[in-house]
């Protein structure tokens, strides 16, 4: 893949032309950009951005919801020879800023008045930001323009200097930077270029034949590589058209509304579906029930059959017939050829569940520093527990500790400003280490067993590098210490450890009679006082950082016990281990 974005914009529009590219809903109707009004769009913006003074390698920022003009702007930023930055749109003012600071920010493209006001809180840090526009509304404040000023600012003035930036473009220059947290908790910036995005957006559309007519649903958080490859990029490479989701409220909706034709969900999604289904199936009558169960029955034993080679139980077409196709059109996904799941682990009870419906949940393992996805899952060639096979032209091999490698045309440049961390990550023969651990069968399907890094993925598939919320736990007076729990869970705890030196006084001041560590963590008053601290700490996090739950431990963290190194850092796995029954009392 030699060609650069906007070359294959440009190429796919004119094969295209009035096909559509993407379909917003207004006014409750679905609305059509076409592959031709797409382009015109893209190159209407970007001359808008170089009115407003963008210059080769200004970042721009973008925060909001998934929208045509979180798409437009994207590729805007890209022709226009910027460097487009997503930023989440649950992220407090504190990473705004830095991530808008490191990737020195020539515009911020915001969706309405509320992302503003929170960038105004820290306006006067970011010396290079010249212009914010919003994607809805308009602003008086001087220095913000409504969408239809940016599509209007760029009169044919600065066509000739768009068309030298687009030229001047080569395909494995720097195209995007996705931020990624790391277990410092400072963002990294993963340099993407043309070849990796486009390379990986051809993948897709090779392997799952993925072609003009197509429909996929964007709904996930566009600041992630995962929804930026699946329905920004493989569309744009396939001539797919992609519909926006109204909201995450409204996305069961919706599917039945768009029938995606490849739908791609973190693990919770699919556990809040099945939890609703799970629902509804114990409050059918009791025919249905049995039909059902019958019906799951052969499911699995389809899904053991195409694991193993085999053949599906001779009464599969029925069933076939009388539930899964009928949960399938219930679900919106009656036409879809593929679904899948990646960003973090998923449970087997989860996979199991739906392959008992007819749904095969297709396993993907990957990473933003090989621009999503290392390896892919087939719907002829699949293992439950598993997360697939290598990408076609690219490597994985697992070292001899363990750690899981990766090599091929999406390993990314390295993090923007950051060649530390990227000798860490990317070796002298171009292998990602991904702090991974796992292994590879006789077959090639890998399977990922452990973690050397420390960063903890939720359900959601949201990244949180619990360091940093640790520290601000260890700051609650009285606590010696905190562990934040999370990995594969629907929301993050915590195990909290007392000071046995200060927690006497501290809880005198909380007005709580106990007098030592044992007694604090029993008592009612301390643990309402060390609630009220931690809703303090939650205040100053992201939403999906936030601890909902928080455990006291009677006794201390120590070297003996295993759970300290001779250094007195945590042994995170130990300390999982070890209080694994408290941490299950916290998700019960």
């Amino acid at each position: 893949m030699e060609r650069t974005v906007i070359q294959q914009l440009e190429r796919t529009a004119a094969e295209r032309g009035d096909q559509p590219a993407m379909r917003a809903k207004r006014n409750g109707v679905w609305e059509a950009t076409s592959w031709t009004g797409y382009r015109e769009q893209v190159l209407g913006a970007a001359r808008g951005f170089l009115a407003l003074g963008l210059e080769r390698g200004d970042g721009v920022v973008m925060m909001g919801y998934n929208r045509p003009e979180w798409f437009v702007s994207d590729l805007a930023a890209i022709a226009a020879g910027g460097v487009p930055a997503g930023i989440y749109t649950n992220s407090t003012a504190e990473q705004c800023r830095y991530i808008a600071q490191h990737c020195e920010a020539r515009i911020a493209v915001l969706e309405n008045a509320e992302y503003l006001a929170r960038f105004r809180e820290f306006s006067g840090e970011l010396p290079r930001l010249e212009a914010v526009v919003l994607m809805e509304g308009a602003s008086e404040e001087e220095g913000v323009y409504a969408w239809s000023d940016l599509l209007g600012l760029g009169d044919e003035l600065f066509e000739e200097r768009l068309r030298e930036r687009i030229d001047a473009q080569r395909a494995r220059d720097l195209c995007s930077l996705i931020y990624t947290s790391g277990t410092t908790g400072s963002p990294k910036a993963v340099m993407l270029s043309h070849r990796n995005i486009l390379w990986v957006g051809e993948k897709l559309r090779e392997s799952f034949e993925i072609g003009p007519g197509d429909n996929v649903i964007s709904y996930l958080p566009l600041s992630h590589i995962a929804e930026q490859v699946v329905s920004l990029y493989a569309p744009l490479v396939a001539g797919a058209c992609s519909w926006f989701a109204e909201s995450l409220e409204q996305l069961g909706d919706n599917l039945r509304e768009v029938r995606p034709h490849f739908f791609f969900a973190v693990p919770r999604v699919w556990e809040k579906i099945q939890a609703k289904m799970e629902a509804a199936g114990a409050a059918a009558p009791p025919l249905k029930r049995k039909i059902a169960a019958w019906a799951r029955r052969l499911g699995m034993e389809a899904r053991r059959a195409e694991q193993s080679g085999g053949r599906r139980p001779l009464l599969y077409p029925l069933a076939e017939r009388l539930v899964f196709s009928k949960v399938r059109a219930r679900l919106g996904l009656d036409r879809a050829r593929f679904v899948s799941t990646s960003a973090a682990p998923i449970s087997l009870h989860t996979l199991e569940f739906f392959g008992s419906l007819g749904i095969t949940i297709l396993e993907v393992y990957g990473m933003s520093e090989c621009t999503g996805p290392a390896t892919f899952s087939y719907p002829d060639r699949y293992r439950f527990g598993a997360a697939g096979l290598a990408i076609s032209g690219s490597e994985v091999r697992v070292a001899d500790d363990g750690e899981v490698l990766m090599r091929g045309p999406h390993v990314f440049l390295g993090y923007y400003k950051d060649e530390e961390a990227t000798r860490e990550t990317l070796d002298e023969e171009g292998w990602i280490h991904s702090g991974d651990v796992g292994e590879l069968d006789e077959e090639g399907f890998l399977r990922i067993t452990d973690r050397k890094k420390e960063l903890l993925i939720t359900s959601g598939g949201k990244n949180v590098a619990p360091q940093p919320i640790e520290g601000k736990l260890k700051a609650i007076p009285g606590v010696a210490l905190g562990v934040v729990i999370g990995d594969r869970r629907n929301y993050l705890t915590a195990l909290l450890t007392l000071d046995p030196e200060t927690v006497a006084a501290r809880a005198e001041q909380a007005g709580s009679p106990a007098r030592d560590a044992g007694a604090a963590a029993a008592c009612p008053i301390f643990r309402e006082f060390l609630e009220r601290q931690i809703e303090r700490v939650n205040a100053t996090l992201a939403r999906y950082e936030t601890i909902k739950r928080f455990e006291v431990l009677p006794g201390q963290f120590s070297i003996d016990g295993g759970e300290l190194t001779p250094t007195m850092k945590l042994k995170r796995r130990v300390v999982t281990e070890k209080y694994a029954g408290e941490i299950e009392q916290l998700y019960a």
